[in-house]
């Protein structure tokens, strides 16, 4: 008997209000991307990546696939917690998600040579 009156309650209460809303669901903006990944292919090779800087959203997934050209060469990214050796010829993937807006730096972990210091990139995370 309890159950059926507050049923007709929140019939009474709630229905009405239901016939008002639009017939058009909103969705935030990171719902809408919720299982989309933006996919860069990437090349490392003596001393630079390829392109360099990379631009993303705030808040997307981002994949990178990166193929080392010449010999091993690595991928950090410590902004995001990222650290992949890259194998000669075979592409890599490196997942994350652009959590934070900013330029970040990104670098060779691996020694490939005398200009390894100079390997760098940047990502930047755009609002």
């Amino acid at each position: 008997m309890l159950v059926t009156r507050l049923a007709f309650l929140f019939a009474a209460l709630f229905l009405p209000s239901m016939a008002i809303l639009p017939d058009v669901m909103v969705i935030p903006p990171q719902s809408q991307s919720a299982g989309q990944v933006h996919e860069i292919q990437m090349t490392a090779k003596k001393y630079e990546f390829s392109p360099d800087p990379i631009r993303v959203k705030k808040g997307e997934r981002v994949r990178l696939v990166i193929t080392a050209i010449d010999h091993d060469h690595g991928f950090k990214l410590e902004a995001f917690n990222v650290e992949q050796k890259l194998k000669k010829g075979d592409p890599t993937t490196v997942e994350f998600t652009a959590d934070k807006a900013g330029t970040f730096p990104f670098k060779c972990s691996v020694h490939c040579g005398i200009g390894h210091g100079r390997m760098k990139g940047t990502l930047i995370v755009e609002e």
